[in-house]
Parts: C-alpha cells; structure tokens; sequence
C-alpha cells in the first residue's frame, strides 16, 4: 500500500461507488481461470471487487500476450485474488478509505488485531489483507503462486522470482494501477 499513487485509489474508490459486479462473460471467463477454491473466494468479494480484479485481471492477460509467460492462467489468478485478504475485515468503501489513510499515517505498519475491538481492530486486520489473503488462498486449496502474490504484493523484497517471474510482476502492477 505503501507504494501506490494517490490517482490508482481516488479512481478504485470512485469506481467502488459504481453499482453492480462484473459482466456474465467476466464472471464465465474467471471460472475458467480460478481453481474452484479460489472461485470460491472470489465470488465472496462485493461486486466492485469482483470487477476491479476481472479487469485487472483481462490487463495482465493482454500484457502477457505473445510472450512465454502467456496462457498460464496462474498470472490472471494472482490478479483476481491480490486483494481478497480485504473480506476479512469487512469494511465498507469509506471505512476501507479511512484504513488506508490510517496506514498511510502509520507508515503502513498494521498492529495485532486482536489488541483491538471493533473498528480499530476491522482497520488492523484490513492492513493486514496481503498475510491474511495469502492465508485464506492456501487454506481453500489455491496455488502458490497465487497465495505468494497475494501476500507479497505491496511489499516486492519479500517477493520470490521463482514463484512469480518479474515479467509477471511488471505486469500485475502495471495493471493494478492503471
């Protein structure tokens, strides 16, 4: 989170407001991309969710068109689930923009959840999305490449280039912020 650009979240929030999820062909084409525990997960997600991760998703497939990492539907999948550590903590859209603030203010250093109650402790563990999903993917059965992106993408050192090749990184940023 640390990293991101002030436009990539003022958009993602404006784009939350929107009603309703992905189209049916997204939502045809992600299940044959996600395994059945990740759609599983995914289809948990709001709608906005579901259809910021669909399209960020379509992106890193067309960035990974025509090269060696193109058909892998593991690439596709770390996209549709980057964020899914964010349903643990189950905040609304203003509540999600406080969070974040909230870690921008404290340099992104999330504190144990269970020092908290309530909303400070719904704010803790929505910092803590990127462990918490990487969590959530390997208990519902997903790859690892897919858990390791989730828990690994807003901090690249922890980041391992066996499991996620860096053209593969540029694209899933790429696409996460455009």
């Amino acid at each position: 989170m640390a990293g991101e650009p002030w436009g990539h979240l003022a958009g993602r929030f404006f784009g939350a407001l929107r009603p309703g999820g992905p189209s049916p062909e997204d939502r045809a084409w992600v299940e044959t991309v996600l395994e059945p525990g990740e759609y599983a997960l995914w289809a948990r997600q709001p709608g906005h969710d579901r259809r910021h991760t669909a399209q960020v998703a379509r992106h890193v497939e067309a960035a990974l068109a025509g090269g060696p990492h193109a058909g892998d539907s593991r690439w596709p999948a770390c996209a549709l689930l980057h964020d899914i550590g964010k349903l643990a903590s189950g905040l609304s859209i203003p509540h999600r923009v406080l969070a974040t603030l909230a870690g921008r203010v404290t340099g992104g250093a999330p504190s144990d959840p269970g020092e908290h109650r309530g909303l400070r402790r719904r704010i803790a563990l929505y910092l803590r999305h990127a462990e918490l999903g990487a969590d959530m993917i390997r208990m519902a059965g997903g790859r690892d490449e897919v858990a390791h992106w989730a828990g690994a993408h807003h901090d690249r050192a922890r980041l391992d280039p066996t499991l996620v090749p860096a053209p593969v990184v540029a694209a899933l940023v790429a696409a996460d912020n455009d």
